[in-house]
């Protein structure tokens, strides 16, 4: 019996079991319209999202089609030749107010006029990358990945990250959600490299109520003790997450109001969710919402116009509210684009594809206005006619990453693909109770033996203590391999040796280095 359960094991494990289903893509599943997942909580789960917290939040705002940054962020310090590439799409200058000498924004966004004032905002000109594609869907997924042009990515940036702190997220999510996507499903960025989906995706908070109230729990005790049972009860546990995520963030939303009003328009409506979120208190530290049809090959002026107001008058909502339960200070929002427009206007009366754009940052934690880079030369331009950009979009990533989430800077140059990106001085900076020696990422990996065991092999960069923990893939605790002070150095911990009886499958090791918790998921062949 127990052979023939090892071979099934080897076989068919957990995760190639729900691929085969279809139905496990990141533990999410389809309900009532809504991508949503989970399931129960494990101590390992609980230990890691346990880490160290900041309270803060970052609000990711897509302009989805491509922003027009120069009908945006007016460069007035060569009005003539904007205006001369632009003759019945322009913003003339009276119909704008200055930012500074050199940049205005029209006045249809005049909401950030006191914003922009009282320090709220700052803008960084030129984003975009090298050989920009002008394709939609492939700029999207750049943008998503953190690649270059020419590397074609499946995980998205933030999806790697998580893959690598929570590596029994699949069986075991912390008790409320990683990230969250408003008003758009399926975006890259939140998936990891195994297409777990590490975002939680919400269309309407009363629709979750309503599963949370009519929808009941599958008992996910009283199974047969084979992989069958094992399986059914996985399929349970997906279940009952999605009851438990709609309770918490249904509560999440019942526990606070909006203390303003927003605008009955896109953007509004999924900030106002965004902040009854952060004020009722989910921990969610990232958010993704996004603003649809800046795609404005035609008749732009009345469209571009209609998208800029309303992402104007949301973002000051936004943090009007925030700032009566006095949030706003815990709270970035950034938007990004996946591509800028061309500088030429076309004979629709619009503008088509281009390259490099400004990315606006807002809230209070900014600690002044400003502009971060270049504004990119309206003359000097590309072969295609285009901006050429100054600053790389991985930039903004490795900066909020690090000096906003604090995430180590070894970790935010892993999850970038290994490559280190300047970062930007946007007015903050990480703060957290962690001393900096001690947010050092540990370096880890598990190194796979030829005669097929495996060892843990990690790196102090000072003498610390050390507990090397094994759990299963349950989140049980199933041994523990090294504990003690240790130099600095390089230590290896064999995991799976001959006297071992371990079953072959999946299993996450944890290493304790001065109580900050670091994991990663291993297989054991038998």
């Amino acid at each position: 019996m127990q052979n023939e359960h090892d071979r099934e094991h080897a076989r068919w494990d957990r995760r190639s079991f729900f691929k085969t289903l279809g139905i496990g893509l990141g533990g999410s599943m389809m309900l009532g319209g809504m991508k949503v997942g989970a399931t129960v909580v494990s101590p390992l789960a609980k230990a890691l999202a346990a880490a160290e917290s900041t309270g803060r939040s970052l609000v990711f705002i897509r302009l989805k089609g491509g922003n027009d940054g120069l009908n945006t962020i007016i460069p007035l310090y060569d009005y003539s030749t904007y205006a001369n590439l632009r003759s019945t799409i322009r913003i003339n200058q009276s119909d704008a107010f200055n930012l500074s000498s050199e940049f205005a924004m029209p006045n249809f966004m005049n909401d950030l006029e006191s914003f922009w004032n009282d320090g709220k905002m700052k803008v960084v000109h030129g984003v975009g990358y090298d050989e920009q594609s002008l394709s939609h869907f492939r700029s999207s997924d750049i943008w998503a990945t953190g690649t270059d042009s020419q590397e074609v990515l499946s995980s998205g940036f933030l999806g790697r990250y998580y893959e690598e702190e929570y590596p029994d997220y699949l069986s075991n999510p912390p008790e409320e959600p990683l990230a969250i996507q408003i008003g758009s499903v399926g975006n890259l960025m939140f998936k990891g490299s195994d297409s777990t989906d590490y975002a939680f995706s919400v269309a309407d908070p009363n629709q979750l109520y309503q599963l949370a109230q009519n929808g009941w729990l599958h008992d996910v005790n009283n199974l047969p003790p084979c992989l069958y049972g094992e399986q059914v009860g996985f399929i349970r546990g997906i279940a009952n997450s999605t009851f438990i995520y709609a309770g918490v963030i249904n509560d999440a939303y019942n526990n606070s109001t909006n203390a303003v009003t927003y605008a009955d328009t896109s953007l509004g409506k999924q900030l106002s969710l965004v902040a009854r979120m952060i004020k009722g208190g989910l921990s969610t530290k990232v958010y993704l919402v996004t603003l649809d049809g800046f795609d404005t090959h035609a008749e732009q002026p009345d469209a571009h116009q209609a998208l800029l107001t309303d992402l104007a008058n949301s973002v000051t909502t936004f943090y009007q509210d925030l700032a009566a339960s006095g949030r706003d200070n815990d709270v970035l929002s950034m938007t990004i684009s996946e591509f800028g427009r061309r500088p030429e206007q076309n004979a629709s009366d619009g503008t088509d594809h281009g390259a490099a754009a400004p990315s606006m940052f807002f809230g209070p934690a900014l600690e002044g206005n400003g502009f971060i880079g270049n504004h990119p030369s309206l003359t000097d331009l590309d072969y295609a006619g285009n901006l050429v950009f100054n600053i790389d979009y991985r930039q903004l990533y490795a900066s909020v990453l690090e000096n906003w989430l604090c995430i180590p800077e070894a970790v935010v140059d892993e999850t970038l693909l290994n490559v280190h990106y300047d970062r930007l001085q946007l007015g903050f900076e990480c703060v957290t109770s962690v001393a900096e020696h001690e947010r050092v990422a540990l370096k880890h990996e598990p190194l796979y033996m030829p005669d097929g065991s495996v060892t843990v092999q990690y790196t102090l960069p000072v003498g610390m203590d050390v507990t090397v923990q094994l759990y299963n893939i349950m989140g049980q605790q199933v041994d523990q391999l090294d504990s003690g002070y240790r130099s600095a150095g390089t230590y290896r911990v064999p995991l799976a040796s001959a006297n071992q009886n371990l079953a072959g499958g999946q299993y996450i090791y944890r290493i304790i280095a001065n109580d900050r918790p670091y994991s990663r998921s291993i297989v054991l062949s038998r």
